[in-house]
């Protein structure tokens, strides 16, 4: 077993490698006990999940009884998709989609400086920081959302994670405590030697 900042990787008798990524980086390492205390440890996450089809901004905070859920936001908001039309109707096609995700980036920003701020107190300092940003959706929505001056402190956030979502609903938002804390397993297998199907071992 070997720790890094972004979490640990297992190695078995066979080589096979199963990588661990951990929400909340960096991790300490050094023991399970202290990744625990890590884990537990007091902080706040904002949550910023932008798509072309809705949007969500949320506060997590982490309680005696884990994290929960303290403030949102959610709402759907459509956004023109890409069209196959040529000519004119695409430049036209173009401007109204362009419009539409304007007007989905103000009505976030809106939300966010509402519910997200102001930060508590620490949540500035990035050496001990109390205070995390989770994202996730459309990549360059979120940046545009995040480009708004208001927000500058939450932008200079750490990153607890980017959550691999859908177009967000009240069901998804309330399942953010538990997003939060997925630890995500990859395994590689070592392929080195593997037997072709029906082979068998001598002996």
């Amino acid at each position: 077993m070997s720790w890094d900042a972004e979490g640990l990787t297992l190695l078995g008798g066979d080589g096979t490698r199963a990588r661990l990524a951990l929400p909340y980086p960096p991790w300490p390492g050094g023991s399970v006990a202290d990744s625990v205390t890590h884990l537990l440890a007091p902080r706040r996450t904002l949550v910023l999940i932008v798509r072309r089809g809705g949007y969500a901004c949320a506060v997590v905070d982490a309680t005696a009884e884990g994290l929960r859920l303290t403030a949102s936001k959610v709402a759907s908001r459509h956004v023109q998709g890409r069209t196959a039309a040529g000519g004119w109707s695409q430049q036209r096609f173009a401007r109204r989609r362009e419009k539409q995700a304007a007007e989905l980036v103000h009505a976030v920003a809106e939300h966010a400086v509402r519910i997200l701020l102001p930060l508590p107190a620490g949540g500035r300092q990035a050496a001990a920081p109390s205070c995390w940003l989770a994202t996730g959706g459309d990549r360059p929505l979120v940046a545009e959302v995040l480009a708004d001056p208001r927000l500058r402190a939450v932008r200079d956030l750490p990153l607890a994670a980017q959550l691999a979502v859908g177009d967000p609903d009240r069901r998804s938002v309330e399942g953010l405590p538990g997003l939060l804390t997925t630890v995500t397993i990859t395994i590689t297998e070592n392929r080195q030697g593997a037997r072709s199907p029906g082979e068998r071992a001598d002996g």
